[in-house]
This record gives C-alpha cells, sequence and structure tokens, in this order.
C-alpha cells in the first residue's frame, strides 16, 4: 500500500509561481512511476505531467509544457511539480498518482495509476 500526501497548493496570480509536492510512504519509492493529474469541476481528471520509476522519463500535456517541469528526490520520498508562468486555467485541484514501473506513456492514462492523495487547490487569479 502506497499513501500519497500533497502540498503547496494555493492562490496566486497570473504569470506566478508555485511548486507542489507529493510525499510517498509504504512502499519502495524508486520503483513507484508518479504523476500530477488535475481536475475542475463538472470535468474529468487529467493528466498534467509525470515521471517514470526510472526518473529518465518526464511526459507532459501539451497545456503545461513549457512552463510546468516534474522532479522527484528519492531520498525524501517526494515528487515535486514546479508551476512557472501560471493562467487562469491552471486553476484546479491537483492531484498526486502513483503505479507501478509503467511507462512513459502509461502514466498519461487516469485508470492506471494504483494510487492518489486527496488533492490540493491551486487557483491563479488574472
Amino acid at each position: 500500500q502506497v499513501q500519497l500526501v500533497e502540498s503547496g497548493g494555493g492562490l496566486v496570480q497570473a504569470g506566478g509561481s508555485l511548486r507542489l509536492s507529493c510525499a510517498a510512504s509504504g512502499r519502495t519509492f524508486s520503483d513507484l512511476s508518479m504523476a500530477w493529474f488535475r481536475q475542475t469541476p463538472g470535468k474529468e481528471r487529467d493528466f498534467v505531467a509525470g515521471i517514470t520509476w526510472t526518473g529518465i522519463s518526464t511526459p507532459y500535456a501539451d497545456s503545461v509544457k513549457g512552463r510546468f517541469t516534474v522532479s522527484r528526490d528519492v531520498a525524501k520520498n517526494t515528487v515535486y511539480l514546479q508551476m512557472n508562468s501560471l493562467k487562469p486555467e491552471d486553476t484546479a485541484v491537483y492531484y498526486c498518482a502513483a503505479t507501478w514501473k509503467t511507462t512513459s506513456q502509461g502514466l498519461r492514462t487516469r485508470g492506471n495509476m494504483d494510487y492518489w492523495g486527496k488533492g490540493t487547490l491551486v487557483t491563479v487569479s488574472a
């Protein structure tokens, strides 16, 4: 079993930055592929960014490419999402998710994730 806890959400003006963190516990972190998804009311939970268990591949959604950066600290069992040049349309609840040793493409699919955090709200004001 894996527990995921997100932090770092909040209110920021358009053009600003935030860094989200997701702390994982319970199993071997280095075997986990991790991803960030986001969701707004009435819409599906969409893939944002991820990092494979090898740490080699970091896929991104087209809407955040060049603005967001995903990284991890294996020693701290934590994955990060650095969000720069934020836009009002980035406003959402951001969820951390994890699964075992999946591929870069597999990270993009919500149904492949085995574990989820409770989410952290990011609000970007115009």
